[in-house]
């Protein structure tokens, strides 16, 4: 890779991930210290969490409250703290066709390795709300357009764009979710994340079987609702990437939980010292001290 600038090698990392003959592991960073302890930990890329960046980040639903623009400033912060290829949730691509073609200039100019673009109409419903929601997608014609106008507004070839397909999510059922596939790779997509709730993976099974383009498009998996089968069960199946999407953030909500519930009943520091972090820990993973010795060294 001589020659490449840093985006460039990100996006051939990316590309290779997708190619390679074992799975590519991408892990869910919601800022840019989990960003930095997933490459410490070993794993083949960063996936930028929308649920994440909603919930974390702002506080919010993740319903497309959060904009282009915030997705995009968190995406390059958790881009900056990790030389792993980073894959951005972009939603729906936050609106219309015009919104899906600014996100892809938008995020390739910033140098993010790639993006993953959805099927859910505007406003969007995160796809693990288990409640009584109203669920529509785009139509397959229109979000095929939608996806070729975004491929062609790239400027290089290497950026990944992703087509996230929600048919099995919203119950339209296999033969739905192979044609919308199918119609996503004409258009051009790079690969395709198939989405679904069914823990026992019949649904996943069958659009497995039933899918033309097994074996020559790279297939994305979210298995945050059937969390009992490993990467290299799922790569059997037939997928390339596994992200596991949104683990740091939830166990970070739950740490911070415990530690402010026994603070607000012992009242007292020592109460959490053993199960928090040291701050000369923090202060190592983020290089305080080389800091500190080029700041004061002579030249």
């Amino acid at each position: 890779m001589t020659g490449m600038n840093r985006a460039e090698k990100k996006r051939a990392a990316l590309r290779a991930g997708l190619m390679a003959e074992k799975p590519c592991v991408a892990v869910g960073a919601h800022d840019a210290m989990s960003s930095q302890l997933i490459e410490a930990y070993g794993f083949d890329a960063v996936w930028v969490s929308g649920f994440g960046v909603a919930t974390m980040t702002h506080a919010l639903p993740d319903l497309n409250l959060t904009t282009m623009t915030e997705t995009l400033a968190a995406s390059v912060r958790i881009d900056g703290a990790t030389d792993l290829p980073v894959l951005a949730d972009c939603d729906n691509g936050f609106g219309g066709l015009s919104n899906v073609v600014r996100t892809v200039v938008e995020f390739e100019r910033s140098g993010i390795a790639g993006i993953c673009v959805e099927d859910n109409l505007f406003p969007k419903r995160n796809s693990l709300y288990t409640g009584e929601s109203k669920r529509e997608l785009v139509p397959v014609r229109e979000q095929a357009r939608r996806i070729r106008a975004g491929k062609a507004a790239q400027e290089t070839e290497s950026f990944v764009l992703v087509a996230r397909v929600e048919a099995l999510i919203a119950g339209h059922g296999v033969e739905a979710a192979c044609e919308r596939a199918d119609a996503y790779v004409g258009a051009g997509a790079d690969a395709i994340l198939i989405h679904s709730k069914d823990k026992s993976l019949r649904e996943i099974e069958g659009f497995l079987k039933n899918w033309s383009g097994l074996g020559k498009t790279p297939l994305v998996a979210v298995p945050t609702l059937f969390p009992d089968f490993t990467d290299e069960e799922l790569y059997g199946k037939g997928f390339q990437m596994i992200i596991l999407a949104n683990h740091p953030m939830r166990a970070a909500v739950q740490a911070m939980e415990e530690t402010l519930t026994t603070l607000r009943s012992q009242r007292k520091a020592a109460a959490v010292d053993p199960h928090i972090a040291t701050v000369d820990h923090i202060f190592e993973l983020v290089g305080t001290k080389e800091a500190i010795a080029l700041e004061e060294s002579d030249g």
